[in-house]
C-alpha cells in the first residue's frame, strides 16, 4: 500500500480541478500526447481507400472476417504491450503460440485428454516459458532481446520435436473448433455491447472519482459522458454490422474480454502501476521499494500465456496443429500492432487497448490488400512502412516530452 501511494501521487497536485473537454484537448496537444485520435483517424482512411478499391470491403461480412483475422495476433499483442512497457521486447511470442499449440494437438489427438485438461496444461506450458526467459532476463542480467531471441528458436525445435515425423495434427474437437466458427445470436451481441458500455462508463467514473478524492487531476462530467457516449457508438455499430452477417463472433468476444481485463490490470491494480513505474525509471521504482525483478519474470508470464492463448485461438481456426501455427508473420504483427496502437517501444507508456487497435490496423491493410489482389511482396512492404511510421511517431513524442520536461525544470 506504501507503494502504491508512492507512484500514484507522483502527479498529483494540491489544486487539481477538473479538466473540461476544451482543456483536456489542449492539454493533451501541448504535451504530444494524442492518444488514440492519430490511430483512429489511420484506420478510418485506410477503410475509406480499401472501400473505394473493392466495395466489398466494407461488407458485414469481411467485417466478419476481419474480426476473426485479427483475433490471434490481438490475443499475442496484448502480452507484448505488457513487455513494451518495460521498454523490452519478446521476440519468442509466436514461437510460444507454435509451441503451446503442439502441445494441445498431442495431448488431444495422441493422448485423448479431455479438452479442458489440455488446454489448462497449453496455457500453463505457455506461462511456463515466459517465467524462463522473464527469470533469465531479470536475474541473470541478459538483454531480452538476446533472451526471447534464443526463445524464438528453442520454442520452434520443441514445436518440431512435440509434432514429430506427422507435422500437423488435425484437432476436431467441437468444443476448441468452436471458438473460431461460432458467433452469438443477435440478441445476446447487443447484450454484450451494453454490457460493455456499462463497464466502461462505471470503470471510468469509478476511477475519477478515486482520482479526485487523491487531489489528482480527474476528468470533468462532460467529458466523460463524451468518451462514454463515443464508445457505446461505435460498440453499437460494430455489433450491427456483425449482426447483418452471422452475429459477433465468439473469437472477437474473447479477445475483447481479455483486453478489457488486462486493461483493468495495467491501470487500476498496484501490480499494474509497478509495471508503469518500472517501465518509466527501474531504478527510482526499485527506490520506491517496488521489486523490479518479480514485475519483470511476471510480465514476461503474461505474455507467454497470452501467447499460448493465441495459440488456442490458431488451432481452433485452423481446426490443426501445425510446424506452420505461430509462424510466417504472426510475431512481426503482433509487434506491429502494440507499437502502432500507441504503446512506447521505450517504455512506461501506453494501453492495453492499443492492442486491440493496432491489430485493427494492420489487419485491416492485411484483409485490404488480399481482397484487391495484392501479391505478399506488396503487403510486407505497406506493414513495414506503417510500423515505421508508428516508431518515428513514438521517437518524435518521446523527445517532445523529454524537452518539455527539461523546459519545465528550467522554468522551475
Amino acid at each position: 500500500m506504501k507503494n502504491q501511494v508512492s507512484v500514484e501521487t507522483i502527479s498529483s497536485s494540491p489544486k487539481a480541478r477538473p479538466a473540461g473537454i476544451l482543456g483536456e484537448l489542449r492539454q493533451n496537444l501541448s504535451g504530444g500526447e494524442l492518444g488514440a485520435a492519430p490511430v483512429v483517424l489511420g484506420l478510418a482512411l485506410i477503410w475509406l481507400f480499401f472501400q473505394f478499391q473493392d466495395a466489398h470491403f466494407l461488407t458485414p461480412r469481411n467485417m466478419s472476417n476481419l474480426v476473426l483475422q485479427i483475433s490471434v495476433s490481438g490475443t499475442i499483442a496484448i502480452g507484448v504491450v505488457f513487455v513494451l512497457l518495460l521498454g523490452e521486447i519478446d521476440l519468442s511470442v509466436g514461437s510460444v503460440a507454435g509451441a503451446s499449440a503442439a502441445v494441445l494437438g498431442v495431448l488431444m489427438v495422441n493422448q485423448d485428454w479431455p479438452w479442458w485438461a489440455a488446454i489448462i496444461v497449453m496455457l500453463a506450458f505457455g506461462t511456463f516459458t515466459g517465467v524462463i526467459q522473464g527469470a533469465w532476463y531479470a536475474l541473470m542480467g541478459v538483454p531480452s532481446f538476446v533472451v526471447t531471441l534464443a526463445g524464438l528458436l528453442i520454442w520452434l525445435g520443441v514445436q518440431l520435436h512435440v509434432l514429430g515425423d506427422a507435422g500437423t495434427l488435425n484437432v476436431f474437437d467441437p468444443h476448441i473448433t468452436a471458438i473460431a466458427s461460432t458467433f452469438l445470436p443477435p440478441f445476446w451481441g447487443w447484450v454484450f455491447a451494453v454490457l460493455a458500455i456499462l463497464w466502461f462508463g462505471g470503470t471510468r467514473l469509478r476511477e475519477n472519482g478515486l482520482r479526485q478524492r487523491a487531489g489528482m487531476t480527474f476528468k470533468s462530467a462532460p467529458v466523460l459522458l463524451v468518451q462514454t457516449i463515443a464508445t457505446g457508438i461505435a460498440l453499437f455499430g460494430a455489433v450491427a454490422v456483425l449482426n447483418a452477417a452471422y452475429g459477433v463472433p465468439t473469437a472477437g468476444v474473447v479477445l475483447f474480454v481479455l483486453v478489457a481485463v488486462f486493461d483493468w490490470i495495467a491501470r487500476r491494480t498496484t501490480f499494474g502501476r509497478h509495471i508503469y513505474a518500472v517501465g518509466g525509471q527501474a531504478e527510482a521504482a526499485r527506490r520506491a521499494g517496488i521489486s523490479v525483478a518479480r514485475i519483470r519474470i511476471s510480465v514476461f508470464a503474461i505474455a507467454g500465456f497470452l501467447a499460448a492463448a493465441g495459440g488456442l485461438i490458431s488451432t481452433a481456426r485452423l481446426q490443426a496443429a501445425s510446424t506452420q501455427t505461430g509462424g510466417g508473420t504472426l510475431l512481426l504483427e503482433a509487434i506491429a500492432a502494440a507499437v502502432i496502437g500507441g504503446t512506447s517501444l521505450f517504455g512506461g507508456r501506453g494501453r492495453v487497448w492499443a492492442a486491440l487497435l493496432g491489430a485493427l490496423v494492420i489487419g485491416s491493410v492485411s484483409n485490404g490488400l488480399d481482397l484487391i489482389g495484392e501479391p505478399a511482396d506488396v503487403k510486407y512492404m505497406v506493414e513495414g512502412a506503417i510500423l515505421l511510421l508508428a516508431v518515428t511517431l513514438d521517437s518524435n513524442t518521446r523527445r517532445r516530452l523529454s524537452f518539455g520536461r527539461i523546459v519545465k525544470g528550467h522554468v522551475g
